[in-house]
């Protein structure tokens, strides 16, 4: 079973707002409410291509009943902890000629409620597979995501880390199934640019010798690059489409891999998957559905070998 972490959910409020006006009164073209967070949404893509997951992490008051109650009308299975007090955030995305985001905070989480948690990943088993995806909010331990995969230490829970910065580089030493940075999250790693996949593959094979067993970096409009541990290096070139969204895109690519690899077991399927994925998340509103996935699947040409 497929397990995704979302530590600090939220509602996303995203807003089309042609022409926004700081200090005036703007008024959205439309708008929709959906259920955020990182590993929210990779679960919900998972859950629109057909493969089951199961949702942990923490949700607090009317927001996050709401959330519980769209994702459970979607078809996705919930095990999140109900903390006490506060209520989870909500975040308003702006879409116009520029991106604008505001992120609401979330609530208190205590050290009883984070050892819940830690005790439901403790109890994954073999085969499992555990995705842990965004940033560590106020309240948690910054070093959470180390404790989970030490404690799932030899007990062959694949995981997957789709976070940027520190939390990824502390992360290698336990052997992550793969990673996901982003072209511009793996020159920061480096404090550097990468300006074409064959820099990322360099910095990619890197990330390999530091730990990370598979490594898939996203290029935006230069596609992504694949570097597995068979020693095979793939680039799989960019969709081609209108990106309305990017929310939600890069989670929309691990879920594409996660779903195309427990199907076939291939990479260069689970590639083509998550490209075609992150790609329908970008072309919408909302995230990808199967439909628009195959649709993009039937245009994408093969990857092609380093």
């Amino acid at each position: 079973m497929i397990y995704t972490v979302t530590l600090n959910p939220a509602i996303d409020c995203i807003m089309q707002v042609e022409s926004f006006c700081p200090g005036k009164t703007n008024r959205a073209g439309t708008s929709v409410c959906l259920p955020g967070g990182k590993g929210i949404n990779v679960s919900v893509v998972l859950r629109n291509l057909g493969t089951d997951s199961v949702l942990l992490g923490f949700l607090a008051g009317f927001t996050g009943e709401e959330i519980r109650r769209m994702l459970l009308h979607q078809g996705c299975c919930c095990d999140f902890i109900t903390v006490p007090s506060g209520f989870s955030r909500i975040n308003v995305k702006l879409k116009g000629a520029e991106e604008t985001e505001i992120n609401g905070a979330g609530p208190f989480i205590s050290q009883a409620d984070t050892e819940k948690l830690m005790a439901q990943t403790r109890a994954l088993k073999s085969g499992d597979i555990l995705v842990l995806a965004g940033s560590i909010p106020a309240g948690i331990s910054q070093s959470i995501y180390e404790d989970m995969m030490q404690q799932l230490s030899g007990k062959a829970v694949s995981v997957v880390v789709d976070a940027e910065g520190a939390l990824l580089r502390r992360s290698l030493k336990y052997r992550p199934f793969f990673i996901k940075p982003n072209h511009h999250e793996l020159g920061a790693l480096f404090r550097t640019e990468i300006r074409c996949p064959e820099e990322a593959v360099h910095y990619g094979r890197l990330l390999q010798k530091m730990g990370a067993r598979n490594v898939l970096v996203s290029m935006a409009e230069q596609g992504a690059v694949l570097c597995t541990e068979t020693g095979r290096v793939l680039h799989q070139s960019a969709a081609k489409g209108t990106v309305i969204n990017s929310v939600g895109a890069g989670d929309s690519m691990v879920a594409g891999f996660l779903a195309g690899w427990q199907k076939t077991g291939d990479y260069e399927a689970a590639l083509r998957m998550g490209t075609a994925a992150g790609a329908a998340s970008a072309f919408s509103m909302q995230l990808a559905s199967e439909a628009d996935v195959q649709c993009i699947l039937r245009t994408l040409p093969q990857a092609t070998e380093f």
